[in-house]
């Protein structure tokens, strides 16, 4: 196959798929020219518990992609997730020497905020500047240039087990490709489906994938707060097995098809097949049993999201509302029972922004995907994570200082 220089792939490793997406950038944008999926069986909440089943779905994923975008693939933009995720804010101060700030001096106060204890088995993926303030001058976005003595950075920083970022890396690297970039799955799909009128404003994107929920809140056009909540659609296709006697193959199967968070929606004499168990006859159930087991498992989901939210101190941030995104995001009822819970205008967020195999991609379950390409685009970078190389998080921290200058 030819190689392209002008292609971004975006791999998003997912607890239920693996799922690469391939972007062609043009002059008049970015063009989805590829897409290929695959089932994930060695991931467990985010993370990877068995390399070689991950590598065979990564294998297969990417062949696809290739296929149908007709190009081969070598390098690939990786998200991260998993409960081992923290985020949390910092804050940093030094004295200007020469009374102008210059790119050092913005590299120095990025520096002080990040001169934390961190403990040994974690590592820093991503410091992301939300604020500078000079001189007791605060909400400052760009201060290169300007002229003081005092400057502070006010920044997020996201933190990942050091074993579990490795893993995805190894996973990614035996499957034969090179790792350009580790992004936070939140951040990734942030750039798919939120509006910069949003961020500005105040905005919550929950990502519910099948295996952790993924939260991040934007306020004046930065990242104000993180978070991973361990549950998600694979706890919910759990609890129908259990309550309608099923294989869990058949529940997830009737969790997209007939699957509804909100009871009062349905039909009442609206009635379901299901699969029976080791060979017994498939049975008829009212659609509302199905129902009656989904609503309190996404009620609990989106009150511990609430939670993380109030946690967090963001309660008052979200002006522009709830953007829910993910497979589970399209669920039948999913936006009506956030509003009631969040008490906030929600709306589904699907990758925007894009070119090309658009109708292929519009879907919340894509939103990662499409934004680790959109992410690649915007912060390429020539740092790259070869097999068996031990410097994984020197190359990370020589990559983000170049991130923080393209930021802004």
């Amino acid at each position: 196959m030819a190689k392209k220089d002008n292609i971004v792939v975006g791999l998003d490793i997912g607890t239920t798929k693996i799922c690469a997406i391939v972007g062609e950038v043009k002059q008049e944008g970015l063009e989805i020219i590829g897409i290929g999926t695959h089932s994930s069986k060695g991931l467990r909440k985010g993370v990877v518990v068995n390399i070689d089943t991950t590598v065979q779905s990564i294998r297969k994923a990417i062949e696809e992609a290739e296929l149908m975008a007709g190009c081969e693939i070598n390098m690939v933009y990786v998200g991260i997730a998993g409960g081992h995720i923290k985020g949390f804010n910092s804050h940093g101060v030094i004295a200007v020497k020469d009374k102008e700030i210059t790119t050092a001096d913005i590299a120095r106060v990025i520096e002080a905020a990040q001169a934390i204890t961190i403990p040994t088995d974690r590592e820093v993926i991503h410091v992301i500047p939300q604020e500078y303030i000079l001189d007791q001058q605060d909400c400052i976005l760009e201060p290169l240039g300007m002229s003081g003595t005092r400057l502070e950075a006010k920044v997020h920083i996201v933190t990942a087990a050091v074993a579990s970022a490795q893993n995805i890396v190894k996973s990614v690297n035996k499957a034969g490709l090179a790792v350009a970039d580790i992004v936070l799955q939140q951040i990734a799909s942030s750039e798919a489906v939120l509006g910069q009128d949003e961020k500005d404003l105040g905005v919550a994107l929950v990502d519910i994938g099948g295996g952790t929920t993924d939260i991040a809140v934007y306020h004046n056009g930065t990242i104000k707060h993180t978070a991973v909540i361990s549950l998600g659609g694979n706890q919910i296709t759990g609890d129908i097995a259990v309550g309608i006697r099923t294989p869990s193959e058949e529940a997830e199967k009737v969790k997209k098809k007939f699957g509804c968070c909100m009871t009062s929606m349905i039909d009442k004499n609206e009635t379901i097949e299901v699969p029976g168990v080791g060979g017994r006859k498939p049975r008829i159930i009212s659609r509302q049993i199905l129902g009656e087991i989904i609503e309190p498992r996404v009620e609990e989901l989106l009150q511990l999201v609430n939670q993380e939210i109030a946690r967090g101190g963001c309660d008052n941030m979200m002006a522009s509302g709830i953007v829910l995104t993910g497979g589970t995001a399209i669920m039948d009822g999913m936006v009506e029972l956030a509003e009631q819970i969040f008490n906030l205008p929600v709306r589904r967020g699907l990758p925007t922004g894009i070119g090309g195999l658009v109708d292929v991609v519009r879907s919340p379950m894509y939103s990662t995907g499409v934004g680790l390409v959109l992410y690649g685009k915007k912060h390429s970078t020539t740092v790259m994570f070869e097999r068996g190389d031990k410097q994984i998080f020197n190359k990370l921290f020589d990559r983000m200082k170049g991130w923080v200058k393209e930021f802004f």
